[in-house]
């Protein structure tokens, strides 16, 4: 059906977010974006993934994390909260290149000392390779062009010991449709009120991410379709 497809890509459209923005604004857009993440379930795919990659770093030694492109940093201090209630220790790296969206993120942290934020670029994370157990993100790629997209992911690749989780809406009419639909119904922001179904026609489709993997030389890249959450997650776990 028509209503299925996708859409050509807005690649030359720029969400407000990605533009300096007062705290106050900025806070209220990044506020809407948790409470989507939590009800379309985008969140919890990604705390399924990571924790899947996580289960075979030793209970006895602190697992870490970067999340690049943290915005408000919602993601991390979900994965924190489920570290407590397991009683294993981890260590978040919230990394973005916005300071004003840091200093939102930063007004969130008080109780979550286990969150470290870094300003730093996703296409060339200020981390040694190697240096941490998995690397996520949420919402990322569909603000990048397609090399910027691939250079990220290798990026990922390169920082994690056992692998990287890239979640992020899908391109589709039907997509589109709900999230503006969503947006004009729930959202407090303006700014989310625009950018939200901006964000679907400058996401990838699945066979794009999975062409964005190859580009950045992952094979073992698999992509994973959600479509009741309008989301797509890609997974690449090292063996």
């Amino acid at each position: 059906m028509l209503f299925f497809e996708s859409v050509p890509r807005a690649h030359d459209a720029v969400e407000m977010l990605d533009r300096p923005g007062p705290f106050a604004d900025l806070n209220e857009n990044l506020d809407d974006i948790a409470n989507f993440n939590a009800f379309f379930g985008g969140s919890s795919v990604t705390l399924r993934h990571a924790k899947r990659l996580l289960r075979v770093v030793p209970t006895d030694r602190v697992a870490t994390v970067v999340d690049v492109g943290t915005g408000g940093g919602d993601i991390p201090r979900a994965l924190v909260r489920w570290a407590r209630r397991t009683g294993r220790s981890v260590r978040v790296l919230a990394i973005d290149l916005g300071g004003e969206v840091l200093a939102v993120a930063a007004s969130r942290m008080a109780d979550y000392p286990e969150i470290t934020l870094i300003q730093g670029d996703a296409l060339a994370l200020p981390l040694r390779s190697l240096s941490v157990d998995v690397a996520i993100s949420s919402h990322l790629l569909h603000h990048l062009a397609p090399a910027e997209a691939a250079a990220s992911l290798a990026e990922m690749d390169r920082v994690s010991r056992r692998g990287l989780v890239a979640n992020d809406l899908f391109r589709s009419r039907v997509a589109h449709a709900v999230v503006w639909a969503t947006t004009r119904l729930l959202a407090k922001s303006p700014m989310s009120r625009h950018d939200g179904p901006l964000s679907v026609l400058r996401a990838y489709t699945p066979e794009e991410v999975e062409s964005l993997a190859r580009r950045a030389n992952l094979p073992s890249v698999r992509v994973h379709r959600y479509p009741w959450a309008l989301r797509l997650c890609a997974v690449g776990a090292r063996s």
